[in-house]
């Protein structure tokens, strides 16, 4: 038989590169009939997974084992040691997601074309190799916005997919906005049915104050959600909720007025920007929003749930009586105030279910609750000053993080909200600022890279703007901060990038600037 020897090469085509990669002088065989076993009945679930994340044939007897053990040296749950030896395969682990973030990085040893759909492995001689890796920060995120743009379950899937791939573990998925409500509430079902609908998109640049005239819409019903959380769950991603408070409620409070200031009937918000729109702070508005999150904390396990917090116009506020009575009443100095009580309403709440709130780093403003962690998109600033308080903090700046700002001057490029985050930029990111003390640093969770949809109505145009900057962030996130190069990441990244092809990624190309 004739294999495809894959030689050692000077530096490995991993990404997120390992802690530490020792190519050895020899080749094993990798075979595409390979089984995967385990001593530890615990693990038969994840060598399944295993089994299908490298397209192992499983036809006949096995001619090939892919061994997982069990290593309780290994301190992170996510860390893993694989063994591409003359003895076999091994990936040692403590915990399951080790076991699969070892596979991933064991399908990044075989050819490319491993990565494109309903593909199956081919036998291919592998250099050997010992790569000793864990991920340098708990949360290593991507968000997701639907509200804008809805998409498909199975786009939601292919997206997980994407993640898992380059050890990303957090999707914050945005499901909630002035301009469309994702997700079914059973007991308030005007959310879903007036919600998440809109009578038109604006078309083009935001300036030219144009619309499609075309209705939009779409919503994930609880099984979908419960569906999507169990897909990533088996990929070892967590699901972030978020649902929009106090601010960015026009289109729940299109569904029921009485949630708002004016008491008056309006529509879900058909363009883009900041509405005035904001949900009104009357003890009956907090016990809808609970019995909303009663039903979200029911679809999603996630220990932090995200209520927004942020672009929170206080006009309305200010002008009505009601909500200045309740200033008063509450003994409350303002309406930043007015805010932060709403956000420890939420935050007590949630601490009683077992959960913990985050919001963006507006959530400060007033007098941040006590339980509540932070992140931070204005900068860094917000996050310095949560972390400096003893905050919990996810670093997502718009300058590193923002994924839907341009990769390239705007006129070569499709049309985005603005902005400039080009490839290197991203790459270097760092998500712990010098100024924070070693203890302080210890508040900083990890980062998060962010997709806000206004200008992106596919999930194609999604990837073209995720990608490969995603791939530069999940580095960012995963790899020791000592071994991060740019020079060393594009060396590394055009074999990713073959990945990338082999997969149907709708990337955005090196030859056109980085």
């Amino acid at each position: 038989m004739l294999f495809t020897i894959l030689a050692a090469p000077s530096m490995p085509p991993l990404l997120p590169l390992p802690t530490s990669v020792k190519w050895g002088d020899g080749a094993v065989q990798f075979s595409a009939n390979s089984k995967v076993v385990t001593t530890d009945k615990s693990q038969k679930a994840e060598a399944a997974k295993i089994t299908e994340l490298l397209n192992l044939k499983q036809t006949g007897p096995a001619t090939g084992t892919i061994r997982l053990v069990k290593d309780a040296g290994i301190k992170d749950p996510e860390g893993y040691r694989l063994s591409v030896g003359l003895d076999g395969i091994t990936i040692r682990a403590s915990a399951p997601a080790g076991y699969y973030y070892g596979a991933q990085t064991l399908k990044q040893l075989l050819p490319a074309a491993q990565f494109s759909t309903g593909a199956k492995a081919t036998d291919v001689q592998l250099a050997t190799v010992e790569i000793e890796d864990a991920p340098r920060f708990k949360w290593r995120g991507l968000m997701l916005d639907t509200a804008r743009h809805f998409m498909q379950k199975g786009e939601i899937y292919r997206f997980i997919d994407l993640m898992a791939m380059h050890k990303l573990n957090s999707f914050h998925w945005h499901l909630t906005d002035d301009q469309g409500w994702r997700i079914e509430i059973k007991k308030y079902p005007k959310l879903t049915e007036i919600g998440s609908k809109r009578k038109e998109t604006m078309l083009g640049r935001y300036s030219d104050g144009k619309y499609d005239g075309t209705p939009h819409g779409g919503f994930y019903s609880q099984q979908d959600i419960r569906d999507v959380v169990k897909y990533a769950a088996d990929r070892h991603i967590n699901v972030v909720p978020e649902i929009e408070m106090p601010g960015h409620a026009q289109a729940a409070i299109a569904a029921y007025p009485e949630l708002g200031n004016l008491g008056t009937q309006i529509e879900v918000g058909t363009k883009w920007g900041v509405f005035e729109n904001v949900f009104n702070p009357e003890e009956k508005t907090v016990s809808f929003l609970q019995d909303v999150l009663t039903e979200v904390l029911d679809l999603f396990p996630s220990k932090f749930i995200h209520i927004g917090g942020d672009e929170c116009p206080k006009t309305q506020w200010k002008a009505s009586p009601r909500a200045q009575a309740l200033i008063k009443e509450r003994g409350l100095k303002n309406e930043d105030e007015l805010q932060s009580w709403f956000i420890r309403r939420m935050d007590k709440w949630l601490e009683k279910k077992g959960r913990r709130l985050i919001g963006w780093d507006e959530i400060l403003e007033g007098g941040l609750a006590p339980g509540a962690a932070v992140m931070s998109w204005r900068g860094m600033a917000g996050g310095i000053e949560a972390a400096k308080e003893g905050h919990d903090v996810v670093m997502s700046p718009t300058d590193f993080a923002y994924f839907d700002y341009y990769q390239a001057p705007a006129a070569s490029e499709p049309l985005a909200i603005g902005g400039y985050l080009p490839l290197e930029k991203v790459y270097s990111f760092e998500p712990v600022p010098a100024s924070l003390t070693p203890e302080e640093a210890k508040h900083i969770l990890g980062g998060q890279a962010n997709l806000w949809t206004e200008y992106i109505p596919s999930a194609r145009k999604a990837q073209y703007m995720m990608f490969p900057r995603a791939s530069a962030m999940a580095e960012v996130l995963w790899s020791p901060k000592s071994e991060r190069n740019w020079a060393g990441f594009q060396v590394r990244l055009p074999k990713h990038l073959d990945r990338l092809q082999s997969a149907g990624v709708n990337f955005r190309k090196l030859d056109a600037g980085r």
